[in-house]
């Protein structure tokens, strides 16, 4: 079906030509913060992203994806399974596609999903499980990188506490590499956070200037919440009060501190180490 002007219906195929289409501005809103938390979609981009949201049975509105690979098995096999899903599936133009990534050179399939996060009061970490907690997170590419990360080395989710950059932005979707559909996330505000954190079972371990103990020296047999701080300031003296122990990453060099990323990146193969093992 062409119909640009069509109101669209779920499961609905058809073929998209115009910039100004409703369906294609609601998608380029989501780029927004405002219309992401009215809503509850997000936006991912790439063939083998979507196809793996699909996969792990992600509930997809939306799938977008360029006429010059309207034939490839992947995407046939995605557009099935997102019309039988209900969602509206859209053949587009590569300047529809540019529109919508805001890219000269776009990926060719676009995917809208719905968001999930995980309750806090339903978390129950394993005997030896890693959750990372993140307080006051500002840039979408650390947050990003750390759900990749995280997914990486095994760990069991990611909490966003407080004034958090949101990890459904597409700077911060992009990050993860696609570990956005594999990586459990929740929220909680600060003062949550701290009701919340008296009922961990095992130990919170945060890096901190003041830290005393080498972070290769603690005995990390039982479940650890990582506490991690704001690019900036790092975790400031309530939440280094909350942890039961403060560690520092040792460095020899002129840098006064590590990217954000790269410190959790650092902490979770530690905490992980001898879980970890090449096939």
């Amino acid at each position: 079906m062409s119909d640009d002007a069509s109101i669209p219906t779920p499961g609905q195929i058809r073929v998209v030509t115009s910039l100004t289409n409703p369906t294609i501005k609601e998608i380029r809103a989501l780029a927004l913060p405002k219309y992401r938390k009215e809503s509850g979609l997000f936006v991912t981009e790439g063939m083998k992203l979507v196809a793996d949201a699909v996969e792990e049975d992600w509930p997809i509105r939306i799938l977008v994806y360029g006429a010059k690979v309207a034939n490839h098995p992947v995407v046939q096999r995605v557009a099935q399974r997102a019309h039988a899903r209900g969602g509206d599936v859209l053949e587009v133009s590569e300047a529809v596609l540019a529109k919508i990534t805001r890219r000269e050179n776009p990926q060719m399939v676009v995917g809208v999903f719905e968001q999930r996060l995980t309750n806090p009061a339903t978390i129950r970490p394993s005997a030896t499980g890693v959750w990372v907690a993140l307080e006051g997170i500002k840039d979408p590419g650390n947050l990003g990188t750390i759900i990749r990360t995280s997914d990486a080395v095994g760990a069991e989710g990611v909490i966003l506490i407080g004034d958090t950059v949101d990890p459904f932005g597409v700077e911060a979707v992009r990050a993860t590499m696609g570990s956005i559909f594999h990586m459990p996330l929740a929220r909680l505000s600060v003062a949550e956070f701290f009701e919340w954190r008296k009922r961990w079972p095992g130990i919170v371990v945060g890096t901190h200037l003041s830290g005393k103990h080498d972070y290769r020296d603690v005995d990390y047999d039982k479940p650890v919440l990582l506490l991690m701080g704001n690019e900036q300031s790092g975790i400031d003296d309530r939440f280094a009060a909350a942890c039961d122990t403060l560690v520092k990453i040792p460095q020899a060099g002129r840098a006064d501190s590590l990217n954000l990323a790269i410190a959790t990146g650092v902490m979770l193969f530690e905490i992980r180490r001898d879980r970890l093992k090449l096939a």
